[in-house]
């Protein structure tokens, strides 16, 4: 077993459209996985363990979790889908779902969340509470790519000699006139 201590110099290889391609399949399997383990587990303890517990929460938040997995599974396979031409060639394997920093990274926190939230409420509904995690995120993104820099924005020194100079144009102009 070797321990790499420093990351490789050079460029980072590039990817092509069938490794794309193969890699999304893969990727949209595990999630799938993930879905279906994480909504068996929660049937299966509140229908064979707790059934006569079980409320309207109960089975509210299941229908909550299936539309949260169901709109971030699709947006997933619809942003991977491959595009093949009419001899059977791939001529566009989607987007990278496996890409750093990209919509996709968010979309499989909100399904890997979830199924945790999913199977830890089996304990307790209080674990719910957990998945406002997911807004709070959304909105911390917001501030950090969006608001924030919009808000602190400071102007440029460029700018603020330009400013400067238009000023003292300005005030010559005024002298010139008295």
């Amino acid at each position: 077993m070797s321990l790499v201590l420093f990351k490789p110099k050079g460029k980072v290889g590039t990817k092509g459209k069938k490794q794309i391609y193969e890699e999304n399949q893969d990727t949209l399997k595990f999630y799938l996985r993930i879905i279906l383990g994480a909504n068996a587990i929660y049937i299966a303890l509140h229908v064979l363990l707790f059934w006569s517990s079980s409320t309207f929460w109960t089975w509210s938040w299941l229908v909550f979790a299936l539309i949260i997995y169901g709109i971030s599974y699709r947006s997933m396979r619809g942003m991977s889908t491959p595009y093949f031409a009419e001899d059977g060639s791939l001529t566009d394997a989607g987007t990278d779902l496996n890409m750093e920093q990209g919509m996709a990274e968010h979309l499989k926190d909100v399904i890997l969340l979830t199924a945790i939230v999913q199977v830890l409420s089996c304990i307790s509904l209080y674990f719910w509470y957990f998945w406002l995690l997911a807004p709070g995120r959304a909105v911390y993104l917001l501030w950090v790519h969006f608001l924030g820099p919009w808000f602190m924005e400071q102007p440029s020194v460029a700018n603020q000699e330009v400013n400067e100079k238009k000023q003292r144009r300005q005030e010559r102009r005024q002298m010139k006139k008295f």
